[in-house]
């Protein structure tokens, strides 16, 4: 059987997205614990979070719509960690509120834009292919984009304010951002798991 050019291009798409958030991860992740930033932090694992995610929709391509949906199940699941993990490290910071450097801040935050940007207009013509599982990785693309204009915004008010909130704030609301695009995947899963069983 012919591959479907659909199916092609969209899987070179998420492989790439996958590479470009795995390489960004480390670089994020290293200035996280350098700075003690819990906005980069959050986001540095919202990268490993869409790296998982692309790779299992490359995996997944080819199953049949009932197991598409498990799979966009799994990946409501997987949303939510950042989240977690942005909680964990929100609680240490209330316990050291030593507020990070708000240039480095601002600085990785943009170079976080630039590649979740590029990521999401990879996965704009895709966000309905496959259902479940292409909506998750363009919704967290997406909303990557958005949380690093909170950061950029955090570094900016850090420097006048020398103040812990702007980066705690953020990096709560990335992880409130990433529990609604959790909730929004598992309903389009659900969905389709209900179809294939009709």
């Amino acid at each position: 059987m012919t591959p479907n050019p659909g199916d092609r291009d969209l899987r070179r798409a998420v492989r790439l997205v996958a590479l470009l958030n795995l390489a960004y991860f480390g670089i994020e992740f290293a200035v996280a614990l350098a700075i003690g930033s819990v906005s980069l932090f959050a986001d540095s694992v919202d990268f490993v979070e869409d790296t998982s995610i692309n790779l299992l929709i490359l995996m997944a391509l080819g199953w049949s719509a009932r197991s598409r949906a498990r799979v966009g199940m799994a990946l409501a699941g997987i949303l939510l960690v950042p989240g977690l993990a942005t909680l964990w490290t929100a609680w240490d910071k209330f316990v050291t509120p030593v507020p990070p450097d708000a240039f480095a801040l601002s600085l990785t935050g943009l170079g976080a834009l630039a590649v979740n940007l590029t990521c999401a207009l990879l996965l704009t013509r895709f966000r309905r292919h496959s259902g479940s599982l292409t909506r998750a990785a363009f919704l967290s693309a997406r909303n990557d984009a958005v949380a690093n204009v909170a950061i950029i915004g955090a570094g900016l008010v850090t420097a006048y304010s020398l103040s812990v909130w702007p980066d705690l704030i953020v990096g709560l609301g990335i992880a409130a951002m990433n529990a609604d695009a959790a909730r929004e995947v598992w309903q389009a899963a659900r969905e389709e798991h209900r179809t294939a069983e009709a």
